[in-house]
């Protein structure tokens, strides 16, 4: 056989060879992208557990805080009129935290995501108006 001829053939299998690269190619992006995923979300989830933990001292502590308050409104009243008062102002901070989050949820509108997917779908699509 020629020179030529089989540089032709060595290009056609070349040019035979390109959408399998391309197949592998992605898969190995994807493999790759999976393991930085997974020792990403490890990371996340230990970061989380010793929040959580800080979070649960935190809440021990603000007890402390409150039956310290408690005592310390006992030297001046009867200790269960101390216990009412602390009691209360925690029942009024936690009305207006309530109050606060339903005034956020009547804002917020869970509709706008799902009508600017459905226009990114449209406009790939050539359906509708565009920006």
């Amino acid at each position: 056989m020629s020179d030529q001829a089989t540089q032709k053939r060595g290009l056609f299998r070349l040019i035979a060879d390109v959408p399998a690269l391309i197949v592998q190619l992605f898969r190995d992006e994807l493999e790759s992208l999976k393991a930085e995923i997974v020792a990403k979300l490890k990371g996340v989830a230990v970061g989380a557990v010793l929040i959580a933990v800080a979070a649960t001292f935190v809440i021990l502590a603000v007890v402390m805080l409150l039956i310290a308050a408690v005592f310390a409104l006992a030297l001046v009243l009867p200790t269960w009129a101390a216990a009412l008062i602390v009691a209360g102002a925690l029942l009024i901070i936690a009305v207006v935290f309530v109050a606060i989050g339903v005034a956020q949820f009547k804002r917020g509108d869970l509709g706008k995501t799902a009508k600017s997917v459905r226009r990114d779908v449209d406009t790939i699509k050539g359906i509708g108006k565009r920006d």
